[in-house]
């Protein structure tokens, strides 16, 4: 009997009736061989391998039923995947996906409670106080994937390897083109016009701003702005004095978990130093829009494109309003 394997002839001889226990056991056992190879190969084959943020592979063998996620712009990108219904549990203050457990928060995520949910996948924000946890947890042998986009072009390949985890690789691609879309327009729009210098307030007592190395810095930038902090970290302590000094022509008060309640800007001692509260162009914004990367971020960078350019949507109606006008 002959058989093509992997290209080549193979030539072997089937056992005549009575010709002994041994060739016939033999027989059966190449047989069962060949027949598990045949069917472990596909899975392997189509088994989701990619390199996450912190350089480590993972590797999925079938889409994962069970996800865990501790960063709440990953739960964002994983519903708009049509993967909600398979988050089993979340952290602290992310309301992304009703009526799921939530397992501590994304700072000090509760490995137990983490490892009782059995997930088969656990994915993380890049937050370094968290990475401890998920040493514990690949020790338990459950795979976890980090991920810590800090402009555009990160989050996009965030979106495109979670596509590829959860076998949505189609619904990944949809996403990040109705996302960079959403981008070209505002491009188009605020193209050739002057752009403001921003800053942005993290948090207000021990003011804090965010600098170069964030998502805010490429929203700032792709909708018109220039963002003044020059520090190439995500987050600066700032002092009132240099602040004063840089004297920043839009002021942007970010309001939520790092910001619950920001002084008015106007009533603020000094502030009223500022050009930007001179001329009232102050804008309070969401935490969750701009400083969380997801599928929203895009409508962050309209929305501040169009505060800082009202014109280039005059035909479209008025742009964003100042301070009080947050969007969530």
């Amino acid at each position: 009997m002959r058989e093509n394997w992997s290209g080549r002839q193979r030539e072997f001889s089937l056992p005549h009736q009575g010709g002994g226990k041994c060739r016939g056991a033999a027989a059966v056992l190449f047989f069962g061989l060949v027949m598990i190879f045949l069917i472990c190969v596909p899975h392997h084959l189509h088994a989701a391998q990619i390199v996450d943020d912190r350089g480590a592979g993972v590797t999925l063998a079938s889409p994962p039923r069970r996800i865990i996620s501790l960063y709440g712009g990953l739960t964002e990108i994983l519903r708009a995947l049509g993967m909600a219904d398979r988050v089993v549990a979340c952290i602290q203050g992310d309301e992304t996906v009703k009526g799921i457990p939530t397992v501590g928060t994304h700072l000090q995520p509760n490995v137990e409670m983490i490892l009782a949910l059995k997930p088969d996948l656990v994915v993380q924000g890049g937050v370094a106080k968290g990475m401890p946890a998920l040493t514990r947890l690949e020790a338990a042998q459950v795979p976890v994937a980090m991920f810590a986009p800090h402009d555009f072009a990160g989050l996009f390949s965030t979106i495109a390897r979670l596509g590829t985890l959860t076998g949505r690789v189609e619904a990944a691609g949809a996403l990040t083109r109705s996302m960079e879309s959403k981008l070209a327009d505002v491009a188009q729009r605020v193209a050739n016009r002057p752009r403001p210098r921003v800053f942005f307030e993290v948090r207000e007592l021990n003011l804090l701003a965010a600098g170069q190395g964030s998502l805010v810095n490429d929203i700032i930038t792709r909708a018109g702005g220039g963002n003044l902090v020059t520090s190439p970290q995500k987050l600066i302590l700032y002092s009132l004095e240099a602040l004063i000094q840089a004297n920043p022509e839009v002021y942007l008060i970010q309001k939520g978990a790092m910001n619950r309640s920001p002084e008015d800007i106007y009533a603020r001692p000094y502030f009223q130093e500022l050009k930007a509260v001179k001329e009232r162009r102050v804008l309070v914004v969401s935490e969750s829009l701009y400083s969380r990367p997801g599928p929203r971020s895009a409508e962050a960078v309209e929305d501040l494109a169009r505060f800082l350019h009202p014109e280039a949507w005059e035909k479209q109606g008025s742009g964003a309003r100042g301070q009080g006008s947050e969007k969530d």
